[in-house]
C-alpha cells in the first residue's frame, strides 16, 4: 500500500515503541501544539492524539502507550496491542520508534510489529546518542533486512522530521518474515498469519493460555536468532564502550547513600522555590484581585447582584487563581525531573525501600507522580503486574500529597509563618511544606506495611526498568506540560469552584424567615447610638458574624460542629470540609466566599482575614498554631476527593476498595488531627 495513491484526506498513524525510546518527544515534534488528550474506548488509559499536514494531507497521530512486546504483561501494554489491532480505529501506518543506542533491545517489538503486515516506518531515534558512543548503523542494510524505510531522527532537535513525514507518505508493507512459522502451524493450524496469533491471545480460553506462552517463548528464541544476525550485519560499535557520562553520573545518583541524600536535596530545593519564587507573582495576583473587587464593589449599585459578583464569583476565583504560580512551579520541576531522566533514577534508588513495605519498585512512579495528582497515578498502576502490589499501591497512593492540597498547605503555613523566618538559611514555610509531603509519603509506606499482612497472593513481584540516558530538558516539552496542567487546574477545578462559590454565596447570604432583619435591627440601634468609629466597626463585624451564623450555611455548619470541635475546627471550617470533598483545593475558595459574605466593601486578602479572625467568645485569634497544624495534618491524610474514589472503583471494578480507602483515610485523618490539636493546645 502506497499512501500517495490513498484517496483518504485523513491518514491514521500510530506511534509505537519501548518506554524511554523518545516516542512521546517525537510525537510532540510531529504535532506541535495540535494535540489533545483523551481516553481509549472502554478504559481510562491516557490517549494522546494530534495532527499535522503534509502535502495537503491531514495526518492523525496516536501515541500508543509504551510496550516491550505484543504479548502484554500489563494493562498499558494490552491497550497498546489492542489499539494496534483495532478494526474500529483502522491504522494506516505504524511508526516504530527505536532507541539507536539500544537497537538490539528494541528490535524485538519492531520485528513483531512488522510481522503484523501493516505499512510501517522505523524512526531510528536518538541518533545523537549512538554517534556519541561511536556506534555506526548501516541504515541502507537495515532497511533491506527489515523491508521498510528507516529514518534517522533526533526528536529533541527535530532532526529527520521532514524525512520521516516523507517516509510515512510512502510507507509500505514489509516482505520480511521474522516469526516462527513452523511453530505457528504446529500450535495454531488454523491461523493464517502472525496477526491472528497476536489477536487470539485476547480471546483464547484461560485453560489454553499456556499455548500462547509456549508459542511466545519459541517465537522469541527464533526471533532473537534473526535479530542477532541483523545486529551483526547492520551495527558496528567499539568492542568495549568507554564509560559514558550517564554511567559516571549514575555512580553518584544511584549510590545507596549519596543517591538518597541528593534525592532529598532535590525535594528541599523544589519546596523552597515554591515559596520563595512564587511569592512575588502570588502577591501581584492578590493585589490585582483586590483592586478588581474594590472597583466592582464601588462601580456596581449596592445590592444582591453586587454581592454575588464580589463575594461569590470574584472571591471564589481569586482563592484558586492566586495559587497558579505554585502549581506551575511544581509541574515545572516534575517535568524537568522526567525529561532529564532523573525520575527513573528516583524510582530505582527507592525500590529496595518499597520492597520492605510490601510494594514493588514499579509502585514508585505512581507514588511520586501523586505529587501532581492521584487520579492519573492510580491509573498508572496498570504497569504493576502483581495483583497484591497493585491493590496496595492504589489504596495508599492518595496519601501522597497532591497539587490540589498545595493551596490548602500554602494558606495555612502562611498564617503560621507570616514573616520570612529562616532556619539554617532555609525558609520555614518551605521546610514545613516539605514536612507535609514527607509525612504523607511515610504514612503511605506504613499503610502499605499493614495492608501487606492482610492481602495474600501467590504471585511473585519483580521490578525491571530501563534507565534512560541523561539529557538536557526539552523546554518546549516542559512548557507544554506546565501549560496543560495549569489549564486543567484552572478550568477543570475552576468550574467546580465557581459553581460551589455561587451556591455558597447563596447559602451564606440568605437565612430562614426574617433572621437577617432581626439581627440588623438589633445592631443598627447600637451603631446609630454610638459616635465612636472604632466601636462602630467592631459592632458591624459582630453583626456580619451573627448573620453568617444565622444563614443556611451557618445552620449546616453548626450541625456538624460538635463532631469536628475536638479537632479545633469551627462551623466555618466544617462547611469548607464538606465542599472540598468535590476537590481538595475548593477549601480555599470556600473560605474566601465565607469570609467575604455580606461584606463587599472589605476586600482584604483571605490570609489577612484569617489572621485577623477572632473567636467570638474568647476574643483570641481563631487560627492558632494548634488549629493550623491540626488542619494541615487532617488534609495530609483525609480522602477529600471524589475523583480519586471514582478512579479507584474504575481500576478495581469493586466498591469495596474505595470504601476501604475512604474509611481508613478519614479515620486516620480524624485521629491524627485530634492528637495534634491536643498536643499543641
Amino acid at each position: 500500500m502506497n499512501l500517495v495513491q490513498s484517496k483518504s484526506s485523513h491518514t491514521s498513524i500510530a506511534l509505537i515503541g519501548n518506554p524511554n525510546s523518545g516516542k512521546s518527544t517525537l510525537f510532540n515534534s510531529l504535532t506541535g501544539l495540535h494535540q489533545k488528550t483523551g481516553n481509549y474506548s472502554g478504559v481510562t488509559v491516557d490517549k494522546h492524539y494530534g495532527s499535522y499536514k503534509h502535502h495537503n494531507v491531514e495526518y492523525q497521530l496516536t501515541d500508543l502507550p509504551g510496550t516491550y512486546s505484543l504479548y502484554p504483561k500489563s494493562i498499558d501494554e494490552e491497550v497498546a496491542c489492542k489499539a494496534l489491532l483495532s478494526s474500529s480505529e483502522k491504522i494506516d501506518v505504524v511508526v516504530i520508534v527505536v532507541d539507536s543506542s539500544n537497537l538490539k533491545r528494541h528490535l524485538l517489538l519492531a520485528t513483531q510489529v512488522i510481522d503484523l503486515k501493516k505499512p510501517c516506518v522505523m524512526a531510528l531515534n536518538m541518533i545523537d546518542e549512538a554517534e556519541k558512543n561511536n556506534i555506526t548503523i548501516y541504515k541502507e542494510e537495515l532497511e533491506k533486512l527489515l523491508g521498510i524505510s528507516v529514518i534517522a531522527t533526533n526528536s529533541r532537535n527535530k532532526e529527520g522530521i521532514k524525512e520521516l513525514k516523507e517516509a510515512i507518505l510512502n510507507a509500505k508493507v514489509s516482505d520480511s518474515i521474522f516469526y516462527n512459522f513452523e511453530k505457528q502451524k504446529q500450535l495454531f493450524p488454523n491461523a493464517d498469519s502472525y496477526e491472528q496469533i497476536i489477536t487470539s491471545q485476547f480471546s483464547i480460553k484461560q485453560t489454553n493460555s499456556e499455548l500462547i506462552k509456549g508459542f511466545e517463548l519459541a517465537d522469541n528464541i527464533h526471533r532473537f536468532a534473526k535479530i542477532n544476525y541483523i545486529v551483526a550485519k547492520c551495527i558496528k560499535q567499539p568492542e568495549q564502550l568507554s564509560k559514558s557520562i550517564t554511567q559516571k553520573l549514575d555512580s553518584f545518583f544511584t549510590h545507596k547513600i549519596f543517591g538518597f541524600a541528593f534525592f532529598f536535596l532535590v525535594l528541599l530545593i523544589i519546596f523552597q522555590f515554591i515559596f520563595y519564587v512564587a511569592e512575588y507573582p502570588m502577591t501581584w495576583i492578590e493585589e490585582g484581585f483586590t483592586y478588581l473587587m474594590n472597583l466592582t464593589a464601588t462601580s456596581l449599585p449596592q445590592g444582591q447582584f453586587n454581592d454575588l459578583i464580589v463575594n461569590g464569583i470574584l472571591a471564589g476565583i481569586s482563592g484558586i487563581v492566586v495559587f497558579v504560580p505554585q502549581i506551575a512551579l511544581l509541574f515545572f520541576f516534575i517535568a524537568i525531573l522526567e525529561d532529564t531522566g532523573y525520575m527513573a533514577r528516583a524510582s530505582f534508588i527507592l525500590d529496595k525501600v518499597m520492597r520492605r513495605f510490601g510494594l514493588n519498585g514499579k509502585s514508585v512512579i505512581p507514588m511520586i507522580s501523586s505529587v501532581a495528582c492521584a487520579v492519573p497515578s492510580i491509573m498508572s498502576t496498570r504497569t504493576i503486574t502483581n495483583w497484591k502490589d497493585r491493590i496496595i499501591t492504589i489504596l495508599v497512593t492518595p496519601l501522597i500529597s497532591c497539587s490540589a492540597r498545595l493551596p490548602v498547605y500554602t494558606l495555612l503555613i502562611s498564617i503560621m509563618f507570616a514573616g520570612k523566618q529562616t532556619f539554617l538559611g532555609f525558609n520555614y514555610q518551605g521546610l514545613v511544606l516539605m514536612a507535609m509531603y514527607l509525612l504523607g509519603f511515610t504514612a503511605a509506606l506504613l499503610a502499605a506495611l499493614v495492608l501487606k499482612r492482610f492481602l495474600k497472593t501467590s504471585e511473585k513481584s519483580y521490578f525491571i526498568m530501563e534507565l534512560p540516558v541523561y539529557r538536557k530538558p526539552q523546554w518546549q516539552t516542559v512548557a507544554m506540560l506546565v501549560f496543560d496542567k495549569v489549564k486543567v487546574f484552572l478550568f477543570d477545578a475552576g468550574k467546580i469552584i465557581l459553581a460551589i462559590s455561587v451556591v455558597l454565596w447563596f447559602l451564606t447570604s440568605h437565612a430562614p424567615s426574617n433572621s437577617f432583619d432581626t439581627i440588623e435591627t438589633k445592631y443598627n440601634k447600637i451603631i446609630v447610638a454610638t459616635n465612636n468609629d472604632s466601636i462602630k466597626t467592631i459592632y458591624e463585624a459582630q453583626m456580619q458574624s451573627e448573620k453568617l451564623e444565622a444563614s443556611y450555611a451557618g445552620i449546616l455548619g453548626k450541625k456538624m460542629e460538635p463532631v469536628i470541635k475536638p479537632l479545633g475546627f469551627d462551623w466555618k471550617i466544617g462547611i469548607a470540609l464538606i465542599t472540598s470533598f468535590a476537590a481538595r483545593e475548593v477549601f480555599v475558595g470556600t473560605m474566601a466566599t465565607i469570609y467575604s459574605s455580606g461584606d463587599s466593601e472589605n476586600t482584604e486578602t483571605l490570609r489577612e482575614k484569617l489572621i485577623a479572625e477572632k473567636n467570638f467568645e474568647t476574643q483570641q485569634p481563631s487560627y492558632t498554631n494548634a488549629v493550623c497544624w491540626s488542619l494541615l495534618v487532617f488534609y495530609v491524610f483525609a480522602m477529600q476527593c471524589m475523583s480519586t474514589l471514582a478512579t479507584t472503583y474504575r481500576e478495581t471494578k469493586h466498591w469495596k476498595w474505595p470504601a476501604i480507602q475512604l474509611v481508613f483515610m478519614t479515620g486516620l485523618a480524624y485521629l491524627s488531627s485530634f492528637v495534634i490539636y491536643s498536643v499543641f493546645s
